[in-house]
């Protein structure tokens, strides 16, 4: 076997050819490929579209608007996703500390990415393997391959075995060849999957962006068509500035900033309760998960072990206090003997003789003045019993309840005739019983997953055995465990059948925990996966939310969306009830940016179509800060952690449809009666002189002078009665959507929840003070009050409330429109 290794020369040469063991690059997106997608998404294209053009016709603070929101969405969502990219960038599984090869025939100290193809590299105790390939030479080696398969326990390796990048030389020593470096390398395929881009939109996010789309469809052709009758007619340019103005605004964008702001202010609350949220949606899609898939060490256990039992064998006795001066007296501990020397009382003896554990022995020794005692796996050390068949049914009956089962026994010697590890006649002495240390929380965690309707899955890398043990512990019907090599040969619809029976996974690798995740999300569940390895990176980028241990792995934690930052399992509940409160919230918040874009749009429809003028002009509709900015801000952050609404469309057709068709049909009202009023009465020359001089300050214009003075006075008269009742009856639908009691119940019943109410209140007063403040009212283009406006309005809108209440309890409007038909959420009226 060569092992003289590369010359220089040879090593420069397979450099310069691209054979050398550098990083994986990063993310195929680029900063500018983020900036142009988020910047000239379709939305904010249209947004960017109309602010052109308002800018082009003089409306510089309409163009502001609608080019600012646009910004600040794509501002928004842009630095999310280049965040991401530096954290996906940034991940490497292999460390930077330098390795040993042969060039030359001579041992050379290099850096990882300075391996070439063809090297020959050492491998020794503490060493990362920082390449793929056979171990050419090499005594008692063993690796942790922890990492990569989340298995614990090392794994001895002979000449001609493979070793893995990512691996950790725990014992021995050896030359491995470096046969895959760089991206063909096991970390580098394993990192640059890790690296990949996976943004999943959540349910409410998909539907919100269909709602918004279809907005824009139909302000497209209904903008196309009043203006194409306003070119007929000859309008001026001020109109159609006015009318592009208006109808850009029934666009609901206000929608994709209220859910950045809830966003972040959910994942502000979520980390404080012990979940630093990295990804902003997570903050929403976790309360749609249905399946939680976990690893078993790190998550569910802490990773270390309990003392469970020491049973004397045949009558021995100070077995226990033999045991505790065993564990306390090794040089070399592990997570075992550190675990029963936590337990026991014992003294630590001076040691004559040790033999350390290695997964190729299972066992260790120590010899002390008070004799030579071994501690070691049952099955290894009965060829050395006199009767080893006594303790199969005590070791069978522990090793089934997946605990791990020991043997302490005395020995003659620890070493043979030539100094090597090896055992002669054993005296069993005691069973030792030891069990992975459950969290503390876990178990009243799985408990209210399972009451919440939330299944639980455990994907580990160790004996399938041992993590259906510590499942039944923790709460879960473990029912028959599988192995991974049970996945292997199975087909997509096989391993879906066997991952919707099946709770216990044991020996799965990173691939196979991945396939379990997709065969979940493609029978429609909703996946969070929770891990703290490397060997979890895999699926935690595969699931809807990826969830990881602050203590786990660095990349472990780059790539998920959650992190645990006390690593406990529990900080997912008020995780999922925040989430489930900002979907409520929001979907509240649809309902009233709906019943606004809709109603609007009607009332635009039905007076153009009455050749009345034009009902808004470009400042009334900032009034939507009133009936929809404010309520729509507090009414999402008042939500309650209910579960999601599943029939969420077919609600807001059922509530907006009949808001929009009964509110616009009274607004168009109440914006006729008093455009035909102050037009007859401006027609006949009988208008006192205050009432003339007070429209010439409104419109600008002069009476007798000024042709269209007289149609410009109608037209503000009758838009100052239309928003002032439209806003007025947009609070009543606050109350109609959250009723403080039962009289305003038609739609749902009554919450118990004053706070509303009394923000209605608040937005009334601040109303009264548009109307009546004159630097106010001339800012949203209103006249001042007058009584025609209220003696207009008030009973408009008592004769709208109660026409409205009885179209929600009766259904009327459904039965009508066939929306009786549609999906009916439990908290709606019925």
């Amino acid at each position: 076997m060569d092992i003289s290794g590369l010359t220089t020369a040879e090593a420069d040469a397979r450099r310069r050819a691209g054979e050398s063991n550098v990083a994986v690059s990063g993310t195929s997106r680029t900063y500018a490929t983020i900036l142009r997608t988020n910047v000239f998404s379709f939305y904010n294209s249209i947004l960017f579209a109309i602010g052109i053009t308002l800018l082009a016709l003089g409306r510089y603070n309409d163009a502001l608007i609608s080019v600012g929101l646009g910004l600040v969405n794509a501002v928004i969502s842009a630095t999310q996703e280049i965040r991401a990219k530096r954290k996906l960038d940034g991940l490497q599984l292999l460390d930077r500390a330098v390795v040993v090869v042969v060039r030359d025939g001579a041992d050379v100290e290099v850096l990882p990415v300075d391996v070439v193809r063809g090297d020959v590299v050492l491998v020794r105790p503490g060493d990362q393997v920082v390449v793929d390939g056979p171990l050419l030479d090499g005594t008692r080696v063993e690796i942790d391959e922890s990492l990569l398969t989340g298995e614990s326990d090392p794994v001895a390796k002979a000449p001609g075995d493979e070793l893995r990048s990512g691996s950790l030389c725990v014992s021995g020593a050896g030359r491995m060849l470096a046969r895959d470096v760089g991206t063909a390398s096991y970390a580098g395929r394993l990192t640059l999957e890790a690296r990949r881009v996976t943004t999943d939109k959540t349910p409410l996010q998909r539907r919100i962006e269909f709602v918004v789309r279809l907005v824009m469809a139909l302000t497209v052709l209904m903008s196309g068509a009043i203006l194409a009758q306003a070119a007929i007619e000859g309008i001026s340019l001020l109109r159609v500035v006015q009318t592009t103005a208006v109808l850009s605004g029934l666009v609901p964008y206000g929608l994709f900033f209220l859910i950045a702001v809830a966003y972040t202010a959910g994942a502000a609350r979520i980390a404080g309760r012990g979940a630093l949220v990295q990804q902003v949606n997570a903050v929403e899609s976790v309360s749609n998960v249905d399946v939680v898939c976990t690893d078993k060490t790190g998550t569910l256990t802490t990773g270390t072990l309990v003392l469970e039992e020491v049973e004397p064998v045949g009558g021995a006795t100070g077995a226990e206090a033999a045991l505790g001066d065993f564990a306390h007296s090794v040089a070399d501990a592990n997570l075992t003997t550190a675990a029963l020397a936590a337990a026991l009382p014992g003294t630590a003896r001076p040691v004559h003789d040790e033999v350390p554990f290695t997964s190729a022995l299972r066992w260790s020794g120590i010899t002390t003045d008070d004799g030579t005692w071994v501690l070691g796996a049952p099955d290894a050390l009965a060829p050395h019993l006199a009767d080893p068949a006594a303790l199969d049914a005590a070791v069978a009956e522990r090793a089934a309840r997946g605990l791990r089962v020991l043997l302490l026994a005395r020995a003659d010697d620890l070493r043979d005739g030539d100094g090597r590890a090896a055992l002669g006649r054993l005296e069993a002495v005691a069973i030792i019983v030891l069990a992975d240390e459950l969290r503390p929380e876990v178990t009243g965690s799985i408990a209210r997953f399972r009451a919440a309707g939330v299944a639980l899955k455990v994907l580990s890398g160790d004996d399938p055995r041992t993590v259906a043990a510590l499942a039944v512990q923790a709460g879960l019907d473990a029912g028959e465990p599988v192995t991974g090599r049970d996945l292997d040969d199975l087909d997509d619809p096989a391993l879906d059948a066997l991952v919707a029976r099946t709770t216990v996974f044991g020996r799965v690798a990173p691939e196979q925990k991945e396939r379990i995740v997709a065969s979940l999300r493609r029978h429609g569940h909703y996946v969070a996966m929770i891990g703290d390895g490397v060997n979890d990176a895999r699926a935690l980028k595969g699931a809807q939310v990826g969830v990881a241990m602050r203590s786990g792995s660095a990349v472990t934690r780059d790539v998920a969306d959650i992190v645990l930052v006390d690593d406990s399992f529990a900080a997912l509940l008020p995780a999922q009830a925040e989430g489930r409160k900002i979907i409520n919230g929001i979907a509240i918040s649809m309902y009233v940016f709906l019943a606004r874009v809709a109603t609007q749009g009607v009332v635009i429809l039905a007076v153009t179509m009455l050749g009345l003028g034009f009902p808004y002009s470009p400042t009334q509709v900032g009034l939507t800060l009133l009936t929809v900015g404010v309520p729509t801000l507090f009414l999402t952050f008042w939500a309650r952690p209910e579960p999601p609404d599943e029939n969420l469309l077919g609600n807001l057709a059922r509530f907006v449809v009949p808001a929009a068709v009964i509110t616009a049909g009274f607004g168009t009202v109440v914006y006729t009666v008093l455009y035909q009023s102050v037009l007859n009465g401006l027609s006949t020359g009988r208008t006192p002189e205050f009432v003339i001089d007070a429209f010439e300050g409104y419109t600008g214009l002069t009476y007798g002078t000024d042709a269209d003075f007289v149609e410009a006075a109608a037209t503000i008269a009758g838009q100052t009665g239309l928003s002032t009742f439209v806003t007025l009856a947009s609070f009543g639908l606050i109350l109609l959507l959250r009723p403080p009691a039962r009289l305003f119940s038609a739609w749902t019943r009554p919450t118990g929840d004053r706070r509303p109410a009394v923000l209605v209140a608040v937005l009334v007063v601040a109303f009264g003070f548009v109307l009546f403040v004159p630097a106010l009212s001339d800012y949203f283009g209103l006249t001042g009050p007058a009584r025609p406006v209220f003696t207009t309005v008030l009973p408009a809108l008592l004769t709208w409330f109660v026409v409205l209440s009885l179209a929600y309890r009766f259904r009327v409007l459904d039965r009508l429109l066939g929306l009786d038909a549609l999906p009916r959420s439990q908290q709606t009226h019925s």
